[in-house]
């Protein structure tokens, strides 16, 4: 081993691990741990929008969403109940090269356990993140879309920990499934998604008990893939990168932007249907604006539309971005226009009787993301640790771009133009 490679690396995407959670994980004894052995910072930059499935788009190429192609979790389907709608499964959907292409190619071994935007992707051990919509067979999507021998293997030996989605039962399953991928297949790449801290926040705001108990539970887990590591003989030439995707925020005010839309005719009914001119595809913080192509009377009205709403100050607008701000945040070039919501705010797709729904009268605590990254006190977390990598260092400010880069170094692959650099920095 030179170096500056290494034979494994155990890439742990720690959903919503953001730096107002730092202070508290980085004291529990696992952690802690791996940042005295390795870099890390509180302070890793994501991208916009802040999205579970464009952000591990750019976890694994390096590359901003302009480039890849993955701009949201959903594909745009106006009017579809969120419980019917197809989310970016499929890996054909990335347009650029994956670091588990990459490592493919070098004849190294990659495993993914619920990672986004796997199915169908060629991983030699895939659990790929999928769900069943419209009457599908969840089991059937599964197996259809990942490896299905490892799949069966470890739903026998593990699957009764599983209570379908609920936590803290499913990041206990993909722990243990990863446990059992270290010690029996060795893998080059290891690529584990957990949920358990996400769901707290969204569930019960970002400051409650719910969120710490997630970041006790994740601490065990960590030491459990550690002993499992030490179990496989390869901890020697291991690195750990524990990476937050996104921060969240917390949430008084739900915005149903779509309803000024609805008021001006730019939402309509006909023969029973609902269709659209102009539509704000949410991401919960932000919100993309589509307008029919060549329509552009429907542009104007919703562009005045919003721009009254900003002012007004009533709808939590923050912002209404254009394509030369877009061009500088890397968004998308299929999206002319975004409007970014002010902390407190959230936007929602569905049409619905009030346009601002008041949470804290309901009782309501919650929280989401999705915002513009620069938002205050919406960092993320980022620790690299192993042999190679220099003892207790600190960062500062880095990229999420620069992940796949670092993980193409480590792995001693090449990674075709990433947008991210290696981070140099953090080796002895």
């Amino acid at each position: 081993m030179s170096n500056k490679t290494a034979k494994h690396v155990i890439f742990i995407s720690y959903d919503a691990f953001s730096e107002d959670n730092w202070e508290r994980a980085k004291s529990l004894p696992n952690l802690s741990k791996l940042i005295s052995k390795g870099a890390y910072t509180n302070k890793l930059k994501s991208i916009y929008p802040t999205l579970t499935y464009v952000i591990h788009t750019t976890y694994v190429t390096g590359a901003y969403p302009d480039k890849h192609g993955i701009i949201h979790n959903n594909p745009l389907q106006p009017f579809t109940p969120t419980q019917s709608k197809e989310w970016y499964w499929f890996r054909n959907g990335i347009k650029v090269p994956t670091i588990y292409d990459a490592i493919k190619k070098k004849g190294l071994k990659a495993a993914s356990i619920l990672w986004p935007v796997t199915a169908k992707a060629d991983i030699k051990y895939n659990l790929p993140e999928v769900v069943a919509i419209n009457n599908e067979n969840q089991v059937l999507k599964v197996l259809k879309n990942g490896s299905p021998l490892y799949i069966l293997n470890m739903a026998l030996k593990y699957g009764k920990v599983r209570k379908g989605i609920d936590q803290p039962y499913l990041d206990n399953f993909s722990t243990l499934v990863a446990m059992d991928t270290i010690k029996n297949k060795k893998p080059n790449l290891l690529m584990l998604h957990l949920i358990n801290l996400d769901d707290a926040k969204h569930d019960s705001g970002t400051d409650s008990k719910d969120v710490a108990q997630a970041i006790k539970y994740m601490d065990n887990r960590l030491g459990k893939i550690m002993k499992a590591v030490e179990d496989a003989g390869i901890e020697e030439d291991t690195v750990y990168i524990i990476s937050g995707d996104h921060g969240q925020l917390d949430v008084n005010y739900r915005v149903y932007l779509n309803n000024l839309l609805r008021e001006n005719n730019l939402i309509y009914e006909e023969d029973g249907q609902l269709k659209w001119r102009a539509y704000l595809q949410s991401t919960g913080g932000s919100a993309y604006l589509h307008i029919k192509e060549g329509d552009m009377q429907a542009e104007k009205l919703a562009i005045s539309i919003l721009k009254e709403a900003k002012e007004s100050n009533k709808y939590g607008i923050e912002e209404i971005y254009t394509r030369s701000d877009l061009d500088k945040f890397h968004v998308h070039p299929s999206i002319a226009y975004m409007v970014e919501a002010q902390r407190g705010y959230s936007f929602e797709d569905d049409l619905s009787d009030i346009t601002i729904e008041d949470l804290s009268k309901q009782n309501i605590r919650h929280a989401t993301h999705g915002y513009h990254p620069d938002k205050e006190n919406y960092l993320c977390n980022l620790v690299i640790s192993g042999n190679i990598i220099k003892d207790n260092y600190y960062l500062g400010q880095v990229n999420m771009v620069d992940i796949a880069p670092t993980i193409a170094a480590l792995l001693g692959v090449s990674l075709p133009n990433p947008d991210g650099r290696v981070l140099d920095e953090i080796f002895k």
